[in-house]
C-alpha cells in the first residue's frame, strides 16, 4: 500500500454497494470493450467512448483523477518507453455497476497479470482500481499456470 498518491485517495477507498443489478451483462461488455479497443490496442482512439470525461476517479497511486490523467500516465509511460501492453483477457466478472477484469499482458519487460476494478455508471466508467503482478516463472509448485481455468 502507498502512502501518498497522485490523486489524494487511497487505493481501497470508494463504494463498495453493486447497484443497477440489472446492468451486469452490458456493463461487461463496456469493460470488455475498454480492455480490447484501448490495452489491447484496437482503436486506443475510443477512449472517450468508454471513459467519462466529467467524473472519473482513479485509485492507482501513480495517475491523477480524470481522463487528463490517464492520457497522462499514457503519454509518460510511452516517453519512457514502458507502456504497458495488454494481450488477453482472461476472466470477466460482474455484479451490476461493478466489473472486475483478469488479463494478461506485458510490462517492464515481464508478462503480468493486470487485475482491473471498474466502477459505471450511466453507461461510462467512472472509478478503477487495480493490481499487476508479474506472473512468476520459478519455484512453481505445479505447472498449472496462473491463468489456467480462468478462460471464460
Amino acid at each position: 500500500m502507498v502512502a501518498e498518491t497522485v490523486n489524494g485517495r487511497t487505493q481501497t477507498d470508494g463504494p463498495t454497494e453493486a447497484t443497477d443489478l440489472d446492468q451486469t451483462e452490458a456493463n461487461k461488455a463496456l469493460a470488455v470493450a475498454l480492455i480490447e479497443d484501448v490495452l489491447i490496442g484496437r482503436d486506443p482512439a475510443k477512449i472517450t467512448d468508454y471513459i467519462s470525461a466529467e467524473s472519473y476517479a482513479q485509485h492507482n497511486p501513480m495517475i491523477a483523477d480524470g481522463l487528463s490523467g490517464i492520457v497522462a500516465a499514457v503519454e509518460a509511460l510511452t516517453a519512457q518507453g514502458n507502456m504497458f501492453h495488454y494481450t488477453e483477457i482472461h476472466k470477466v466478472l460482474g455484479d451490476g455497476n461493478f466489473v472486475l477484469t483478469v488479463s494478461k499482458g506485458q510490462w517492464n519487460g515481464t508478462t503480468n497479470a493486470f487485475y482491473d476494478l471498474f466502477r459505471m455508471e450511466d453507461g461510462m466508467i467512472v472509478e478503477h482500481w487495480d493490481v499487476i503482478q508479474p506472473v512468476p516463472t520459478e519455484g512453481l509448485a505445479n505447472t498449472n499456470g496462473m491463468f489456467t481455468g480462468l478462460d471464460n
